[in-house]
C-alpha cells in the first residue's frame, strides 16, 4: 500500500504540471488504472478543497512506458459557483498516452435513491484472497505473482479470469470484494483516487465472465480504450467494497463492461464503465 500512495504522490513542477512516479516492479506497460490514478490527483490538486469529483471520462491512447515515469498537464476549463472541470493529458517522450475530463462540485440538497446491493453473497473475510484461491494453478496468477498488490481482491464465487482454461462458468454477473491492503491517509482525493486505481483491475474481466473465459494462454488478451467513473457518494477505500460488474455487450473484438461499488452495508457508492479491445491468445502448448 505504501507503493501504491508514493505512486499516487505527484511531483508539481510547475503550475498544473506534475510528475508521476514509476510504480515498483511494474512490467514494461503501465497499468491503465495507475495512469488514470495519477491523472485524476494532478487534477484534484489545482481544484478548491470544498469540491469533490463526481466524474471522469479518460481515453488510453497509447500503452505507457513503466520504466519511465509520467507528466501530467492539467488545464483549468472552468470554476463555476458548484462545478470545476479540468482535463489532464498524461504525456511520455512528448506524446499523448491518455487524457482524461473530470468533473468536482461542491454537493448540494436533492433527490437521493439507489439500487440496493446483491444480497446473498459471502462476505469478504470468509473468501481466500485470489492469490490463495490460484495457489493450485500457479501458472495463472499472471501479473498478480510478479507485482505489489495494493489493493486486496476477492473473487465471490464462481471462478475468475485467472482460473484455467476450460474451468471457469459462464456467470452474468462477476461479484469482487475489494479494498487497499492497508490504512489510507484521511484525505477524501486519495481515496477516490486509489478507487480509480482499483477500478481497472477486474472491470473487463467481467466481458469474460460472460463467456466462461479466461485471461491468458488458451484464453484472451485485453486492453482497456476508455474509462468512465462517476462518484456518488463519500466513502473510505481501506473498508471492504464491493464491485458488481457485467458486460451488456461485445461485437468487433470490443467489450463494453460496467460497474457499481456498494459499501458493505449495500449502499451504491460509484459506478463504472469501460470497453476493452479483447483478442483471443493461442492454445497452450499440448492443448488439442
Amino acid at each position: 500500500m505504501d507503493s501504491l500512495l508514493g505512486v499516487l504522490d505527484l511531483e508539481e513542477i510547475d503550475k498544473g504540471l506534475y510528475r508521476g512516479p514509476r510504480a515498483e516492479g511494474a512490467h514494461q506497460r503501465v497499468f491503465g488504472g495507475q495512469v488514470a490514478g495519477q491523472a485524476l490527483v494532478a487534477a484534484g490538486r489545482t481544484v478548491p478543497g470544498d469540491r469533490r469529483v463526481h466524474s471522469l471520462h479518460g481515453y488510453f491512447v497509447r500503452p505507457g512506458d513503466s520504466t519511465k515515469p509520467i507528466v501530467y498537464q492539467v488545464e483549468n476549463i472552468r470554476d463555476g459557483r458548484s462545478f470545476s472541470v479540468r482535463r489532464t493529458v498524461a504525456l511520455q517522450n512528448g506524446q499523448t498516452i491518455f487524457f482524461m475530463s473530470a468533473s468536482f462540485h461542491t454537493g448540494e440538497r436533492g433527490l437521493e435513491h439507489s439500487d440496493p446491493a446483491p444480497n446473498g453473497l459471502a462476505r469478504p473475510e470468509d473468501i481466500p484472497p485470489l492469490s490463495e484461491q490460484l495457489k493450485s494453478h500457479p501458472d495463472r496468477l499472471g501479473i498478480w505473482s510478479r507485482v505489489p498488490r495494493p489493493i486486496d481482491v476477492r473473487y465471490a464465487g464462481g471462478g475468475s479470469g485467472f482460473s484455467a482454461s476450460g474451468q471457469r462458468p459462464a456467470q452474468e454477473h462477476q461479484r469482487v470484494w475489494m479494498k487497499a491492503d492497508g490504512r489510507l491517509p484521511d484525505d477524501p482525493l486519495i481515496h477516490v483516487c486509489v478507487l480509480t486505481y482499483a477500478s481497472d483491475l477486474t472491470l473487463l474481466d467481467s466481458v469474460l465472465s460472460r463467456h466462461g473465459e479466461v485471461w491468458g494462454p488458451g484464453g484472451y488478451l485485453g486492453t482497456s480504450l476508455d474509462h468512465a467513473l462517476w462518484f456518488h457518494r463519500p466513502f473510505r477505500f481501506d473498508d471492504w467494497i464491493l464491485y458488481d460488474s457485467m458486460s451488456p455487450t461485445a461485437a468487433d473484438g470490443r467489450g463494453l463492461a460496467q460497474g457499481r461499488f456498494f459499501d458493505a452495508d449495500g449502499v451504491h457508492l460509484a459506478s463504472a464503465t469501460q470497453e476493452g479491445l479483447l483478442r483471443q491468445t493461442p492454445e497452450p502448448p499440448g492443448v488439442p
